[in-house]
């Protein structure tokens, strides 16, 4: 194999099998072996973190992720995502197209990944300002290049539609700020939540819950909106799997919601001419 075809990463190494040079006989992440160390002694969330962020995290980050992953495992049927992934699921679809669906539509900016991103950049322009916070939450995004996003239309990881905070997310953040660190973005988003909802009129969602998480991880922008994605599809998938054993006869279609405004009228074939009119 010549230099050509070397693939390049900085935290991960592998050794070819003698026998197999397209199979790896070790792995190697940020310089733990993968199956000699990191399989018999880890937990799943100390090794996502390794890959993520190249380093061990503490035992506290690990717990810290842990428990983000479990609130967001599940946002519900009220959750645009997951309602696709059942669309997906109750259509008899391949299981990857629920999956697919589900991480298209939670990609988005009202409640998906890249709201999260957004809402991590804010963390590191404003820190813990609180007046910067109130200035940046109305003009999120300063860079006015055109791009697929079109400009948000709320204050990122706040629900325009809300009216207060949701008891479960109330949990939920509660819990989060107890196993943060004392000095982090969940500690100060608790304490001035209050103050930042009643600047934008509207409460705090999970997606500004994660991206303090986020923050507090030491976690960039693009790994905050990767996590956000993947650690929310155990629901879509579970909820895919059951619509599709539950059938479409138990699934609500909304038919008195759809209007037909400009009805053509019958197609009739027209053998003369070769189509339909």
């Amino acid at each position: 194999m010549t230099s050509d075809y070397v693939y390049h990463s900085n935290f991960w190494m592998e050794e070819p099998e003698d026998s197999n040079p397209f199979a790896a006989k070790h792995c190697f992440c940020s310089g733990y072996d993968v199956y000699g160390q990191v399989v018999p002694n880890a937990s799943w969330f100390e090794y996502l973190l390794l890959l993520f962020c190249g380093e061990r995290p503490t035992r506290e980050e690990a717990l810290l992720i842990e428990k983000l992953a479990i609130v967001l495992a599940n946002p519900g049927p009220r959750e645009a995502s997951v309602r696709a992934a059942m669309n997906a699921g109750v259509a008899g679809t391949n299981h990857s197209s629920a999956l697919m669906a589900a991480l298209a539509v939670g990609a988005g900016q009202y409640g998906g990944a890249q709201e999260v991103a957004i809402s991590v950049r804010l963390w590191r322009d404003c820190g813990q300002n609180i007046e910067k916070w109130k200035e940046r939450l109305f003009h999120p995004e300063e860079d006015e290049r055109a791009d697929i996003w079109l400009p948000m239309e709320h204050a990122p990881g706040f629900d325009p539609n809300g009216e207060s905070l949701p008891t479960h997310l109330r949990q939920a953040l509660d819990y989060l700020v107890k196993l943060a660190p004392s000095d982090g973005a969940l500690r100060w988003l608790h304490a001035h939540r209050p103050e930042l909802e009643a600047t934008v009129g509207y409460p705090l969602a999970i997606s500004g819950i994660a991206a303090a998480t986020f923050v507090d991880l030491n976690l960039n922008e693009d790994q905050a909106s990767m996590l956000y994605l993947m650690l929310r599809l155990p629901g879509a998938a579970a909820h895919a799997i059951e619509q599709k054993n539950m059938g479409w006869k138990k699934f609500p279609f909304y038919g008195p919601a759809i209007e037909l405004v400009s009805d053509p009228g019958p197609v009739t074939s027209n053998p003369g001419k070769g189509g339909v009119s």
